[in-house]
């Protein structure tokens, strides 16, 4: 079903290590509104889409979820590398290095593990759209939240990719939900622009 690439959507070439912008980072791999819910979310819900333009849709972005944890994953990487214990612990990341090590686990910027109820899946295609929608505004917020803690250019430049997809990612789910809404899908007693 996938053919798997080995190389990032767009490259992530961080030079300098920042274990606080590591700590931050981190909730878009385990956070509410971080890549990890969004493919778990997209990927679940494409089976109760109506057609195979939702399905495709649900499919696509879903599987370009899997690509920004992969991005994520290599910026918390190169963030982290050569770190020292001393490091680490001025960080506030010791609680993650005792479990983990320096090893990549779901967590948001607090370091509370990811949950599944970060996600709904309804089985109802506007319902579940209109949840899609609102996670890809929170994760573009969630990356200009970021965006502002920094002003390397190694880590704005792939931040800023991830927010334009977060975009992208809603303008889809817009229209998908606006094409249900036409064709009258969801609910029964569902009519246009009135419930």
């Amino acid at each position: 079903m996938w053919k798997y690439e080995k190389t990032l959507q767009y490259p992530v070439n961080i030079k300098h290590k920042d274990l606080q912008m590591a700590k931050y980072i981190i909730t878009q791999f385990g956070g509410s509104n971080g890549e990890l819910a969004a493919l778990l979310r997209y990927l679940t819900q494409r089976y109760t889409m109506p057609d195979e333009r939702g399905r495709a849709l649900l499919t696509d972005i879903g599987t370009e979820e899997m690509a920004h944890m992969e991005m994520i994953s290599a910026m918390v990487y190169q963030l982290m590398e050569g770190a020292t214990i001393e490091e680490i612990k001025a960080a506030g990341l010791e609680g993650h290095y005792t479990e983990h090590g320096r090893a990549l686990y779901p967590v948001n910027a607090q370091g509370v593990p990811f949950k599944v109820d970060y996600f709904a899946v309804t089985g109802d295609p506007i319902a579940d759209l209109a949840e899609d929608m609102a996670a890809e505004q929170k994760a573009r917020a969630v990356y200009e939240n970021l965006m502002d803690l920094t002003d390397n250019p190694e880590i704005l430049a792939p931040l800023s990719f991830l927010r334009q997809r977060e975009i992208v990612h809603y303008q889809r789910f817009l229209e998908l939900y606006n094409y249900y809404l036409e064709k009258g899908y969801g609910k029964k007693d569902c009519k246009l622009n009135n419930w």
